[in-house]
């Protein structure tokens, strides 16, 4: 399956007394298909699946799954600090009806390039779905997986099929097309989107998208087209909601987004707290950007 296009990392709303609310989540999955996304990743860190129990996560993708109703890929999060840990997250992912997982590095521990790629393999074996792997320093205790290693990822694990590329640097997405021509590399920080798509990246795996959908996807579509001019306007508009994606209240950030533009994000889990005035002043101002009229 192709992984290509807009895919939101869906956020996990929770109702007044902290539980799952899975009508709401239902209701933002039909409101991103309408907008026109891609495909969709559940339980990711925007999900807060840290917080999540087993129950939970697999209630979840169910629920994504169910509406979504096969109009794009659902990917579901599956990282953890230990191979039995996420496959056991992959195989209810996969009885849910998830099409793919997505999997960080090991999770807790600094792992060298050989317990990398043997903890990619046992997952792989373990999963028996597609599985885009997730370079992300900053969630991963600073380990990195530059082109040489996701190459070696893509050629010693057969299911290893996309990247997202979430380091910071731009130049990795042209130089993973250079190394892994055979996979989908997808960019996967919202403050460089516009540049990894113009590199040539397939798709873009987006904080921003789950409230702002419809402006995502012009703005893939502007740089498939080589709009340039309009695809720096729209993302001129996206960016300053793009730089609150690289922080650590990213969740936080695109949950009181989705409230003021008319999707439910609600509240966050311990150990997270809500935004306060000064970072609420910084969200009010990336949200009149992007309402601010579109420059050409």
């Amino acid at each position: 399956m192709p992984f290509t296009g807009i895919i939101p990392a869906l956020t996990t709303p929770f109702d007044a007394d902290g539980a799952v609310d899975l009508a709401a989540l239902r209701d933002n999955v039909h409101a991103l298909l309408d907008a026109g996304v891609h495909g969709v990743v559940a339980t990711g860190t925007m999900g807060e699946a840290g917080s999540l129990s087993t129950a939970e996560r697999a209630a979840v993708v169910r629920e994504v799954v169910a509406a979504v109703d096969g109009r794009v890929p659902v990917i579901a999060g599956v990282s953890s600090g230990t191979p039995a840990a996420s496959i056991a997250y992959a195989r209810d992912a996969a009885a849910a009806g998830a099409e793919a997982i997505m999997l960080l590095p090991p999770l807790g521990y600094r792992a060298d390039e050989r317990e990398i790629a043997a903890f990619y393999a046992a997952v792989a074996e373990g999963a028996g779905l597609p599985i885009m792997a997730y370079n992300n320093p900053e969630a991963t205790g600073g380990i990195d997986m530059p082109a040489a290693l996701i190459a070696r990822l893509v050629a010693e694990v057969e299911t290893v099929v996309a990247v997202k590329e979430c380091s910071g640097d731009a130049r990795r997405i042209a130089a993973l097309l250079n190394a892994v021509p055979e996979a989908d590399i997808l960019v996967g920080g919202d403050d460089w989107a516009l540049e990894g798509l113009l590199a040539g990246a397939a798709g873009w795996v987006s904080g921003v998208a789950v409230c702002a959908p419809a402006e995502c996807v012009e703005l893939f579509e502007a740089c498939r087209a080589a709009e340039l001019e309009r695809a720096r306007a729209i993302h001129a508009r996206l960016l300053p909601l793009g730089r609150l994606d690289m922080t650590p209240k990213l969740v936080q950030f695109f949950k009181a987004a989705e409230d003021a533009l008319g999707f439910t994000g609600g509240p966050v889990r311990a150990p997270r707290l809500a935004l306060d005035a000064a970072d609420r002043a910084l969200l009010d101002a990336a949200l009149d950007a992007l309402r601010a009229p579109a420059a050409v």
